[in-house]
């Protein structure tokens, strides 16, 4: 099918992959403008764009989605369907109008579960063991659309929002293809939503990082493995702020306020939190780059008694 590609970061990729080696026509690609990145905030195009650029498809990076020379645009590819994968906007109802075979969206979640920006952050912050990838016909609301198909994937216990965004990536693109066999084929019959069952996913902020040592140690484990590799977990010793990148539950009870440091070893630093120990294993202290604990405290003293989070 002749199709307009809509996606922006790296989970767009293997959709937008697997979609040119399919055989489909992608007449163009549509993603977010270019973002300022880095210290020196130089302007960088988003991973799509790059790959967009090496495949040589045309490329569209409109400032508003309402633009009417951007849809003037869209129409003039004529796209008979068009296939929309983390590309971070609203689509108002003269892109979902315009091609004949309607917007298909690939969603990191197992719909109506986890709609909006980040379902795959919140996914594993609740301590969800599944998740998976849903195709839907897109309407005017936020992931609301009729589901077309869907695949369980097993969240693992060593799984960051990094390793399973990456996982899920590459089994919706494979979706996305059947999908599209289809939606080709006729054979394809869409389901609407119980909207009843919903659940949110709202976009997460630097603040949701901070660690609160009151919380049960699992509770928070799943909090770590959520935010990596953004936004970060972090806690502060003292004045000094730490990233917390990864984690493990203790095998003992811990006595103390929640956040005291019990002791400090190779092994880990035992934090005593709201229910159970916590050990931390990876750290970022300020300014500097992520580590072992064992690196850590042969350049660092940390002492049992002080309390973490300031």
């Amino acid at each position: 099918m002749r199709l307009i590609f809509m996606g922006t970061p790296e989970f767009a990729l293997p959709s937008l992959n697997a979609l040119h080696q399919s055989g489909h026509a992608v007449l163009a690609v549509v993603c977010q403008p270019d973002r300022p990145k880095g210290r020196g905030g130089r302007l960088t195009p988003p991973p799509a764009k790059v790959m967009a650029e090496r495949f040589g498809q045309p490329v569209l990076q409109p400032a508003k989605m309402k633009d009417p020379a951007f849809h003037d645009a869209l129409r003039a590819f004529g796209p008979e369907i068009i296939t929309v994968v983390a590309f971070g906007r609203i689509l108002p109802p003269e892109i979902l109008d315009l091609p004949p075979r309607g917007c298909i969206n690939l969603h990191a979640s197992l719909l109506p579960k986890y709609r909006g920006a980040a379902p795959i952050q919140w996914a594993i912050i609740n301590g969800e063991q599944e998740t998976g990838v849903t195709t839907i016909r897109m309407d005017p609301g936020m992931d609301t659309g009729d589901i077309l198909l869907q695949e369980r994937v097993p969240i693992l216990p060593e799984d960051t929002a990094g390793t399973l965004s990456a996982r899920l990536a590459e089994r919706g693109a494979d979706l996305m293809l059947q999908t599209l066999k289809g939606i080709e084929s006729g054979e394809i019959l869409s389901v609407p939503q119980d909207h009843a069952q919903a659940t949110l996913a709202p976009i997460l902020e630097k603040e949701a990082g901070e660690i609160d040592w009151t919380q049960p140690a699992v509770h928070i484990l799943n909090r770590i493995r959520g935010l990596a590799p953004w936004p970060g977990a972090y806690t502060f010793y003292q004045d000094e702020r730490w990233n917390i990148w990864k984690a493990d539950l203790g095998d003992q009870a811990a006595d103390g306020i929640p956040g005291t440091i019990l002791k400090a070893g190779r092994a880990g630093i035992s934090v005593a939190t709201g229910q159970g120990l916590l050990e931390i294993l990876e750290l970022q202290p300020a300014n500097r780059r992520r580590m072992g604990v064992r690196e850590f405290l042969a350049g660092h003293s940390v002492d049992p008694g002080v309390v973490l989070g300031g």
